[in-house]
């Protein structure tokens, strides 16, 4: 029996407790739950004719001793078991006085006891409640001062924020028994970091009043003012990556060979009550700054991660490269090389551009790898991010093959698959190599990065997918360039699957060092058999041309046909214009290019960016064959597409067309603003979607939901007479 019956039986009279015991059985219930479960166990082998070891024997022996319970007994453990409940019951009333360890819903009662307001459920800080409710009296505590609005934008929002009171930065008399001597009406021309971020969010040179509003984005400079600056890029690492070689001394940090901003790793701040600086904020890193504060951004002998670290392989085992060896400069084309190559043992570098330059007695054939962060928009395209989720499947592969470690090739691999399995590639290194898949029927075989991995894989040639009946490929976490994927159309080729997650199909195959296409007129992706089901996730992808027969999915997804006068989506054939491609369904995706399709099964929350050129032959920018079928909502696209009736779609003839106006911060892949739909958009299209978000492949970012969260917040806690505004500086 456990303790408490046992405390029970023992305060009965002794007769009763021996005539009980002279009619006990066994009875699991008056055990423990592990006791009971141990029991079973023990009894399961022994009627499957196994013998207990003497440990086994002893501690069956034992349950059965403490099992032992007659009518009696059972009857007090119903009770025990009463007084459990009763117990945790009143355990649970004293539990939910506290925010910490209250029951979910308790949280909306304690939070309407202190006022809290809640929020839209944008950000994952902010999903639950009661984190914020939790914080809301400490924030209180502080209304009012500027650490505790930089601090709730940060909370709020899910975004890296720095809030600044621009009293503090106004040119005026000072009074001399409250000298500011940081703020001086005249800078200082010879300081060079105030003149850098002047008009930033780190500005520090003295400006004139201002007289505008600051709600209109324009007055800053003002006693009541205060301004929260936000950062909707991250800074998103790639580890042990092989800088790309341009010559002998000359690399890059970019896997691609493009020329791209290195960002700063965010650095927590500990206290509430500290204010954000450089170091804080997903911010490009300057190349003075970088010169000036090396060794708060360069990974040193600690091991401390930092935003950036070079290694190389001069004795044949890899070595981190020492501060003191590192210069930085400006590496900018000079003709046909770089300014500023280093002509001692030092190696030089270059933020801005993202560029290398290893020592003048470097050998020839060194390797050079990198840590370094660039900027993004969200978890999109493979990156070293949170991505096990997209792993769990319900059937599990026969075999997984580790490469580099069991393999050190994707080629070699593949072999070892023959046909089913998992290649998981555990790093985020580059491999050339000209691939061909093929499945056996009814298996799959699946190409992924491991969680937090992006490796770059080059192809020789076009990757060749095929399988037997009902088979699958899946591609997670790559980034691929070099050439497409092409799915052929054989009489062997029954793929019936092809699920793309996580990955870059990099528009245009190649990209020049200023990021642009190379093949722009070239495919990522060609599916010329008919029955194909093809599902994108997250993933941006160049031009898709399919088979009629076929079907595309996808979701939170960018399909770039490289322009808007492009093509993004058609059949495989070589027509002109060409034939339309397999139904489609887009959800949450924006597409560059023209679109033509079979049909539109869904278009919801999505962007159609698409227009006709000077003499195009096609009839509309963005076509649906069957238009009697599929549903067309919340999204924006041409008014001249041909495509079903239209919900709630932009832009609308009623209203004016600015308000639509689709305008991005870029539309170049490789930048890191790349489809992010500008401050300056139609204020229509930027609170589009059917939720009132941003429409596009950023609709599960919630813009709009956690700028809202922020101006609630903020008429919350911001001082009589003082007013705030939101800029973004990315």
């Amino acid at each position: 029996m456990n303790a408490p019956v046992h405390r029970l039986f023992d305060l009965l009279p002794a007769i009763l407790r021996i005539r009980d015991l002279s009619q006990a059985k066994v009875t699991p219930g008056l055990l423990p739950r592990e006791d009971r479960n141990t029991l079973a166990d023990l009894e399961t082998k022994v009627s499957g004719g196994a013998i207990l070891t003497t440990a086994e024997s002893e501690i069956l022996e034992e349950l059965h001793r403490r099992g032992l319970g007659g009518p009696l007994a059972n009857l007090l453990a119903v009770f025990d078991e009463q007084i459990a409940i009763l117990q945790e019951d009143l355990d649970q009333l004293y539990d939910d006085q506290f925010i910490e360890t209250c029951a979910d819903w308790v949280t909306p009662y304690i939070g309407d006891l202190i006022g809290y307001r809640a929020l839209h459920g944008a950000s994952p800080k902010i999903a639950g409640p009661r984190a914020e409710v939790a914080h809301t009296i400490a924030y209180r505590r502080r209304k009012g001062t500027i650490s505790v609005i930089e601090q709730l934008a940060r909370d709020v929002t899910g975004w890296n924020a720095r809030a600044v009171e621009f009293f503090q930065q106004l040119v005026m008399t000072q009074y001399m028994n409250h000298r500011r001597l940081h703020s001086l009406a005249s800078p200082d021309l010879r300081a060079w970091e105030p003149l850098a971020r002047v008009g930033s969010a780190f500005n520090s040179i003295a400006h004139t009043v201002d007289v505008r509003r600051i709600a209109s984005g324009r007055g800053r400079f003002n006693i009541p003012n205060v301004g929260v600056f936000l950062w909707r890029l991250d800074a998103y690492p790639l580890s042990g990556s092989p800088a790309v070689r341009v010559d002998n001394r000359r690399f890059r940090f970019h896997p691609l060979g493009v020329d791209q901003q290195l960002f700063t790793r965010v650095a927590a701040e500990d206290e509430i009550t500290h204010l954000a600086t450089p170091l804080n904020v997903p911010a490009p890193i300057l190349r003075r700054s970088l010169a000036t504060y090396f060794r708060d951004y360069y990974t040193d002998s600690d091991d401390i991660t930092k935003s950036l670290r070079i290694y190389d392989d001069a004795d044949g085992s890899l070595q981190a490269v020492a501060w003191d060896k590192i210069c930085v400069c400006d590496l900018s084309d000079v003709g046909a090389t770089w300014a500023h190559l280093p002509d001692d043992d030092k190696y030089a570098v270059d933020p801005k551009l993202g560029r290398i330059a290893t020592p003048a007695t470097a050998p020839a054939d060194r390797i050079v790898y990198v840590d370094f962060h660039h900027g993004f928009s969200a978890g999109m395209g493979g990156g070293e991010y949170e991505r096990a989720a997209s792993f769990e499947t319900e059937d599990t592969p026969p075999k997984t093959v580790v490469v580099p470690d069991e393999k050190e090739t994707i080629a070699d691999a593949l072999v070892e698959l023959a046909g089913e399995g998992v290649i998981e590639i555990n790093d985020s290194g580059r491999y050339e190599e000209t691939l061909a898949i093929a499945v056996n029927a009814n298996q799959r075989v699946e190409i992924r990065a491991a969680d937090r991995c992006r490796p770059t894989l080059i192809l020789g040639d076009e990757l060749k997918l095929s399988g037997d009946e009902n088979s699958e490929i899946r591609l997670n976490g790559l980034l691929i360039a070099g050439h497409g994927i092409c799915v052929p159309s054989t009489a062997s080729n029954k793929l019936a699957r092809l699920r793309i997650s996580h990955c870059t199909l990099v528009p245009g195959l190649a990209l020049a060092p200023d990021c642009k296409p190379q093949f722009a007129d070239q495919a990522s992706l060609i599916a010329e058999t008919d029955g194909l089901q093809i599902t994108i996730e997250r993933a941006i992808l160049g031009r898709l041309l399919v088979d009629p027969d076929a079907t595309v999915s996808a979701t939170d997804s960018i399909i770039d046909g490289t322009a808007a006068g492009a093509v993004a989506y058609a059949a495989s054939d070589a027509a002109d214009p060409p034939g339309p491609g397999g139904p489609l369904t887009l959800v949450a995706c924006t597409v560059i290019g023209k679109v033509n399709a079979v049909a539109f099964d869904l278009v919801s929350n999505s962007i159609l960016l698409a227009e006709l050129a000077d003499g195009d032959t096609w009839t509309a920018p963005v076509t649906a064959v069957r238009r009697q079928r599929g549903c067309v909502r919340f999204s924006y696209m041409p008014l001249s597409a041909r495509v079903p009736r239209r919900y709630r779609c932009l832009p609308d003839a009623t209203q004016p067309a600015e308000l639509a106006s689709p305008r991005f911060s870029t539309l170049r892949y490789g930048f890191p603003a790349y489809a992010q739909l500008a401050a300056n958009a139609g204020a229509s299209l930027l609170s589009g979607a059917d939720d009132q978000g941003q429409p596009g492949a950023f609709h599960h970012l919630f813009q709009p939901q956690r700028e809202t969260n922020l101006r609630v917040r903020l008429d919350e806690y911001l001082r009589a007479g003082l007013e705030a505004e939101i800029f973004y500086e990315t």
